[in-house]
């Protein structure tokens, strides 16, 4: 019997495909542009359980969704976390599964991870100076973050490096960064820097745009740019680098919008749905799941709905006074 797939589209023609779901808000690093250093994190029964998760990952495959994002905070503080993805991956084994990580306590795992199923790691390294990656993030870790993107690379796994580029913190790292990849089959991504909730210390000086990164590394490598494949939507412009292994790309969500071919939902750790990063809309679905009489179906009427109502985040975005991208802060959302 053919299994009756709904799609989840909304008014500007866009269908969603890709779901991020933070599993925690907690994280073993302070990054100055993440979180404040003295973090208040939601108590542990506000969170979504991992039943509560597995539950929204199963009915997610009848909307159409074919990846899903865990994310944190820092996902592998959470005690059980890679039991969680090998249940996971047995329940869904055609799922593209993925996870977004700090990296500080993935090497240990790595077999685990592995053997549940990930297909692709993204691990954050803002710096390839131990001295600047403990000033930026409070914990001295950089060995075990380059650790764990080689151990990652040796289990076969496929691995994204995520840098948020911050002019006059690391943008003069960019040749090191260009070899790095060089040396490595891995994905380089430069973030443009984005101002989040009203912890950030951000300011314009801080933005790197896209741009000048290009131009930039140009100086160090020739570049050939990676045409998209069909049906590619996601944010990344990626560049070969000549006689090397990997590739540099960059996301540029505050100089040049990629909203028009955005195909993902956010759900946070308490259980809320985003429909947009730009948008502070919220659509709680944790209570519908807990409720006694009412059914995973009604969820996904909700889901359907939110998702025919998502916005062009641009448009929020150039309405917003200050041009903070929304009022909450990243580790709140998931990424």
């Amino acid at each position: 019997m053919t299994r009756n797939v709904l799609q989840i589209r909304d008014g500007h023609g866009r269908r969603a495909s890709y779901m991020r779901i933070s599993v925690t808000d907690r994280c073993n690093l302070r990054c100055r542009y993440c979180m404040p250093r003295e973090a208040e994190f939601i108590p542990h029964d506000k969170i979504l359980s991992y039943e509560e998760i597995e539950q929204l990952i199963a009915l997610s495959s009848d909307l159409g969704i074919t990846k899903v994002r865990l994310t944190g905070g820092e996902p592998f503080v959470r005690r059980g976390f890679t039991d969680f993805l090998k249940r996971v991956h047995g329940n869904n084994p055609g799922l593209d599964l993925r996870v977004t990580t700090n990296g500080t306590l993935l090497r240990p795992l790595l077999d685990e991870v592995a053997a549940a199923g990930v297909q692709v790691l993204n691990i954050s390294l803002d710096t390839l100076y131990p001295g600047r990656f403990q000033a930026l993030t409070g914990l001295d870790a950089h060995a075990e973050v380059v650790g764990a993107i080689d151990g990652a690379l040796a289990h076969g796994l496929r691995v994204k490096v995520n840098v948020v580029g911050l002019r006059g913190v690391n943008d003069d790292e960019l040749g090191s960064f260009i070899r790095f990849a060089s040396e490595r089959p891995v994905d380089v991504r430069f973030i443009e820097f984005m101002p989040m909730g009203g912890c950030v210390a951000w300011s314009p000086e801080k933005l790197w745009p896209a741009e000048d990164i290009i131009e930039e590394a140009g100086h160090h490598a020739d570049l050939e740019a990676v045409a998209r494949s069909e049906g590619d939507q996601g944010p990344v412009r990626l560049f070969r680098l000549a006689g090397g292994l990997g590739r540099i790309g960059v996301i540029s969500p505050m100089s040049n919008h990629f909203c028009g071919s955005c195909n993902r939902l956010r759900i946070t750790s308490t259980g809320k749905l985003r429909t947009c990063l730009y948008s502070d809309r919220e659509y709680r679905l944790r209570p519908i799941l807990a409720h006694p009489r009412l059914s995973i179906e009604a969820v996904k009427q909700v889901i359907l709905r939110a998702g025919r109502h998502k916005p062009l985040g641009y448009d929020i975005l150039n309405h917003r006074l200050g041009g903070a991208v929304c009022s909450t802060h990243m580790s709140a959302i998931g990424g």
